[in-house]
């Protein structure tokens, strides 16, 4: 199957982008959603997640403590590689398992951390990046999740730059404008990428 790798920064607007695709019938897997099924009550990771980093990361009621855990992960670097080596072989063999139920034309799989991990790309044919100003990452985050400007900064700190991104990105997207041009350009890609992948192979 044709598949896109979809990332971007920390408010950047992955979801939104992902949610213009699907009104096109497109099927999204979202890498986040992945992982929050993972680490939720009785999922897959909960226990080894607590077998690593200890009750201080639980909440009484045995479900995890999402704010305790992302604190020490961005304060600590090496705690950081250790939840993503839980995660993500698990998230990606769900990635795996639902690429290959799918009949659609291609899919769009969101990966925030396409960049930062190095892996996905045996699996893609196209990246695409959504970028924007940092300060618009910031103000968009601020805005929905309560979290402080330096919490934020910190997040961005741990994520690979906007340079780094564009790097590797065959298509991107320039988030800093009205959801009708988002829309405008996420139909032109899904002409392009339709018909990419209609083409026979080389």
């Amino acid at each position: 199957m044709f598949t896109v790798g979809l990332t971007g920064g920390i408010g950047s607007g992955k979801s939104t982008v992902a949610d213009c695709f699907a009104a096109h019938g497109v099927p999204v897997i979202d890498t986040d959603v992945i992982a929050r099924d993972l680490t939720a009550p009785r999922g897959a990771a909960l226990e080894a997640i607590r077998a690593v980093f200890g009750d201080t990361v639980m909440q009484a009621d045995g479900t995890l403590d999402r704010a305790a855990l992302r604190r020490r992960i961005f304060a600590d670097r090496p705690a950081r590689r250790q939840l993503e080596a839980i995660l993500h072989p698990r998230i990606r063999q769900v990635v795996e398992q639902r690429l290959v139920t799918l009949t659609a034309p291609y899919a769009l799989i969101v990966i925030p951390l396409l960049v930062e991990t190095g892996g996905y790309r045996d699996v893609l044919n196209r990246v695409l990046v959504v970028d924007c100003p940092e300060e618009v990452q910031i103000a968009r985050v601020m805005a929905r999740s309560g979290l402080t400007h330096d919490e934020i900064k910190a997040i961005l700190a741990a994520q690979a730059g906007r340079a780094e991104r564009l790097a590797v990105a065959d298509d991107i997207i320039v988030n800093a404008s009205t959801l009708e041009a988002l829309q405008a350009e996420v139909a032109v890609l899904h002409q392009r990428y339709l018909a990419l992948a209609s083409a026979p192979l080389p």
